[in-house]
Order: structure tokens, then sequence, then C-alpha cells
């Protein structure tokens, strides 16, 4: 599907799963939708499971807009407890488009605790409270990060994703790679037929020198490794090194939680001249979970960080929060640390959603399904490609998503067809007038215009009946 047909359905008002290949367009897709909605005085609420994948369409994480803490499910007991809190009322009731990228680290537990929570605070038994959602992501990428081995991993493997009775669209126009060779290896990775083509293309970038111009982002599938390359990168820099040391409210128990919970350091070196990445947001000063720069100089009466990002702009770095709360919002345990971490070398987890020009990637130890694919995904050539090993796992998908992807495509055009019946109809613009209609219309003025009611209302009172009815029923969520 070309990406003027997925814009008219998104315009036509349907719940969509936004889908394809990696370098399809699939932010600049939702990009263009959400600046549609903003010149028609809506301001559609984006979400994404990392603070990187937020960032990349001006976001929050999942966890931070559906203020779910470090869990990984919810209660009754903490929906009664959210439904206290006032300026989440607020918030939630002028919720009109909900815009969910980077869906395939989204586990179904949270697929459908954020489905419950809309409901609640809706008062609506819709799916996700009635309001439009729009899904993006591509499940060859990497899945849900899992403790331990789970029967349904993906969100698609929900009830919730069921009943949103999603429209497909499965991009398939390429725009971040444009080696013919670089889209046969990715293609053949998504085929999950690795032929002797692609082995040969890989062997050719093994260790293999890159060009003055490029300067690569190192890709690694371990912390471990991660580390120990940005260390030596440390060493390497002349001046004197500032040292910070965190600070802590609570019992050691609940503080070891947050350091396990998030990527706070306990101690973090810093040199002018050093490569970091933000950890955390702060929308005041400028920066988000996932921006980049580089240590410009040390402030000279407190010895705080002052970091440029990649626009040029400095940002003087304070010291920022991390806590833990109860089921009752009392605060358990608080660490204070400078919200950075040292970045000439990345996860490939972290780098999901990223383009870069050049990458020095090693793939000898993947240990997860996807890993490969995304890394390898997120260069625009083989001549930015150095690698520096591959296992046997590297290029493996999950065998379920294999079987699965053929349906999403067949779906998608058949959606492709139904779009094209409404532009012969001439009917397409009256179907965005009535999407946008059935956003800033009350019910009484829509139903007046349309001749019927566009959502169903059920009052917030009956939420805690609503609640159980809907565990019960259709045992969305683990308790």
């Amino acid at each position: 599907m070309k990406q003027e047909t997925a814009l008219n359905i998104l315009k036509s008002g349907k719940n969509v799963f936004i889908t394809g290949s990696a370098g399809t367009g699939k932010t600049y897709l939702l990009n263009k939708y959400i600046k549609y909605l903003k010149e028609e005085g809506i301001y559609p609420s984006v979400v994404a499971p990392t603070g990187i994948s937020a960032s990349h369409l001006k976001g929050q994480t999942i966890h931070s807009f559906f203020s779910l803490g470090i869990r990984d499910k919810i209660d009754d007991g903490y929906i009664e407890y959210l439904l206290d809190k006032r300026y989440l009322r607020k918030k939630f009731s002028e919720i009109k488009v909900l815009i969910i990228d980077e869906v395939s680290m989204v586990s179904p537990e949270i697929f459908s605790a954020m489905d419950i929570i809309l409901q609640s605070f809706k008062g609506s038994i819709e799916p996700f409270g009635g309001v439009q959602v729009v899904i993006s992501g591509d499940f060859f990428q990497l899945p849900p990060i899992s403790k331990e081995p789970k029967e349904k991993r993906f969100a698609w493997q929900s009830e919730s994703w069921r009943d949103l009775k999603l429209t497909s669209c499965y991009l398939e126009e390429k725009f971040r790679q444009e080696d013919d060779k670089l889209i046969r290896v990715l293609d053949d990775i998504r085929s999950g037929n690795i032929t002797d083509v692609t082995h040969s293309i890989l062997r050719s970038r093994y260790k293999k020198s890159l060009s003055p111009n490029f300067t690569p982002t190192k890709l690694y599938t371990h912390n471990f490794d991660v580390d120990r390359i940005n260390n030596a990168e440390l060493v390497k820099l002349k001046g004197k090194p500032k040292l910070f040391v965190f600070d802590s409210k609570g019992s050691e128990r609940n503080v070891d939680k947050i350091f396990k919970s998030s990527l706070v350091l306990k101690e973090l070196t810093l040199k002018k001249g050093a490569v970091v990445i933000f950890i955390k947001n702060d929308y005041e000063d400028g920066y988000v979970n996932g921006t980049t720069g580089v240590v410009e100089r040390f402030d000279k009466k407190d010895n705080l960080p002052i970091v440029k990002i990649s626009n040029g702009r400095e940002i003087k770095v304070d010291y920022q929060e991390w806590s833990i709360e109860n089921d009752s919002g009392e605060i358990l345990a608080t660490v204070s640390q400078i919200p950075l971490r040292l970045a000439w070398a990345i996860t490939i987890h972290k780098s999901q959603g990223m383009t870069l020009s050049s990458a020095q990637i090693d793939l000898s130890k993947t240990f997860e399904v996807g890993q490969g694919y995304v890394a390898l995904s997120r260069i625009r050539s083989l001549e930015g490609l150095k690698l520096m090993g591959i296992n046997s796992n590297a290029l493996r998908v999950d065998p379920l998503i294999l079987k699965i992807d053929s349906k999403i495509k067949e779906a998608s055009k058949k959606a492709e067809k139904e779009i094209e019946e409404l532009i012969r109809e001439e009917a397409l613009e009256k179907e965005f007038e009535k999407h946008i209609d059935s956003i800033i219309l009350d019910e009484e003025d829509f139903a007046m215009k349309y001749g019927y009611y566009n959502r169903r209302n059920i009052n917030v009172s009956v939420v805690s009946f609503l609640f159980n009815e809907v565990i019960d029923t259709k045992n969305k969520i683990s308790i």
C-alpha cells in the first residue's frame, strides 16, 4: 500500500494498524496524519514503549502517559486508584485520537491495560473508550522484553487488539534503503529464507574498512559490550573526569528496584567531548529520553555538565529524580542522578527506529529474534556497514510472525480496494468530514447532522461494574 492510500484510510476515522518493513516511512506517515489533525484543531495523544521510540513522534512512553509506573499489568484496585486522580480524569477525558508506535515491543498485558484504562475513564465499553486508535510497528522487529517465556508475547494476541477491528495498512515502498543488495538481504530475512547470495553479501562486509567520511555508530546486542566500548572511548579523551554519584531516599530494596527498572546509573563519569544520551524526559529543558549530544564543558560554579545536542542547542544538565510508588501513590523510594549515559556505542534495542548513515555492528552474541534485522535495517546502504561478527541466531525471525505476515498483507489489499471504491463514489471527503465531526462535535450535534449517535456512552459511575465484567467475560488482562 502507498502512503497516500494509508493516509486516506487514517483520515476516514478507522482504527488502523500501519506496518511494513523497516524504512517504509511509517513514522513519516504518522507525522503527516498528526499534522492533518492539528490543522483541524485536534491534538492526538502519542505513546510508545520506550523513550527513544516516543521521541521520534514527540510523544511519551506508555508507562508514563498511562501512569503505570514500573507495572507490566494492572488490576481493578489500581484502576480505582487512578480514577481518584483529578488530573488523570481531565487528561483522559480529552483524548480523541491515540497513536501507539513501535507496537512490536508492547506486551499483550500492557496493550490491554491501555484499553481498560481508557474504557474506565471514558465510561464506555467500546474498545479504548471509543477513541480512534492508530497503531504502528513491524512485528519482524524486536519483541517485548520478558523475564520468563510466555505463551502470548505480542500485542496482537490480546482480546483488546481483536476488539479494535483494525484496518491494516501494509506499506511496501522503501525510502530508507536505496541499495538493492541491502534490500535483498532484508527481504530474505523477512521471508525466513536466507539464501547463499545474502550470506555472500554479508561476508563481503566482514570487518570492512569504511570511508573516512563515515563515523559509524557501534551497535551491540549486550549492555556489557556497550559499556566496555564507551568506557574505552572515555579514557581516550584528554581532560579531568567528573564523577557524579547518585543520592537516594527509601529502603535499599526499593532503591534497587529503581536501578533495575530504569537506565539511571549509580556512578556516572564524564569528560569534555564525551558522547552522551539523555535517559529521562524534561520538556522544559528541551530534551527527551533518547536525545543525544556531546559534553561541551562543565559549569564553573556547580560542575554540572553542559551538553550540546544535535540541533546545536546547549543544555545545562541538572539532577533528576526517579521514584517508585505503591498503589496508593505513596513514594517508597527516590533516586537523584544526572540523566545521562555514555553513547559512543548503543544496544540494538535502543537503536530501533533510528536511521544511521553508517554502523559497526556485532551480531556474534545475538540472543533474540529480530535483533539482526533491526540492526541491519538501521543503515541506508551496505557501504555504511562494518560487520564485526554474526552467529546462527542473527538472521532469525519469529516463525509465528512469518505465518501472520501474509494475512496482514491480504487484509491491507482488501482495505486498499475499499478506499478506492469510496474515491470512485466521490464519498471520501464526506468520510473525512464525518470523522472530524465525530471528534469535535458533541453527541447531540453529531446526531442532528448525521441522524445517529456516534458512540455508545456509559456513565462513569458504573466503571467498577464495567471493569469487572470485562475481566470476567473476556479475560483481557492478568490480575
